[in-house]
């Protein structure tokens, strides 16, 4: 490249505008997390939104989601080999533990808490405290989410509170999981029901 398009007021703009998203991609990554193992990466973001929380990855996975905690007694733990895909959300308020060699496509949702209480008169706060930077988790339900070693979520499935999905599974593209998963079957649907189970030549 030639001096003169270097000095160009163009080609400044641009390396201005490239330093910029190059900031906002470096931003809350490994430094955010309490334990990143060897070799594992960490393209998407980490909002920890409670100092005291904990978020631990172990080797050779990729991050490409978002993990978020949202209180003090939050923790998010991802085992080795791991994958979560672009877009996803993990939002946790007290436990979201996903284990080894799994799988999670792009655009799905784990949420281990109801976020919004169903009644009214307590809901209907909650976007006042949001814009003050707090939100009552007491007044939701909440309880734990659980992916064992092996599992597959397609894309754009939503996990929900209290869900344990069983060695093996895969859940379906698009599917909402209210229940548990047992080892080795396939869920599809809303609410995910049992499809298939996989054969031991497959396991």
């Amino acid at each position: 490249m030639h001096l003169s398009e270097i000095l160009s007021p163009k080609w400044m703009k641009n390396y201005m505008i490239a330093n910029v998203f190059r900031k906002i991609l470096s931003r809350n990554k490994p430094t955010s997390v309490d334990f990143l193992g060897s070799n594992s990466e960490i393209r998407g973001s980490i909002d920890k939104r409670s100092k005291n929380s904990l978020i631990k990855i172990g080797d050779d996975s990729l991050i490409e989601g978002f993990l978020v905690t949202e209180t003090d007694g939050s923790s998010i733990t991802i085992g080795n080999n791991t994958y979560i895909g672009g877009s996803t959300i993990l939002d946790c308020v007290v436990s979201i533990s996903i284990g080894d060699d799994v799988l999670v496509s792009y655009g799905c949702v784990f949420a281990d808490s109801d976020n919004h209480s169903t009644r009214y008169s307590i809901r209907r706060k909650d976007l006042a405290d949001w814009r003050q930077g707090k939100h009552d988790w007491t007044t939701t339900k909440s309880s734990p989410i659980t992916v064992s070693n092996g599992a597959w979520i397609g894309t754009h499935a939503i996990i929900l509170k209290g869900v344990t999905i069983g060695e093996g599974a895969i859940v379906g593209a698009g599917s909402v999981v209210t229940k548990d998963v047992p080892p080795w079957t396939i869920v599809a649907g809303n609410p995910a029901r049992i499809i298939q189970e996989i054969p031991e030549y497959e396991r």
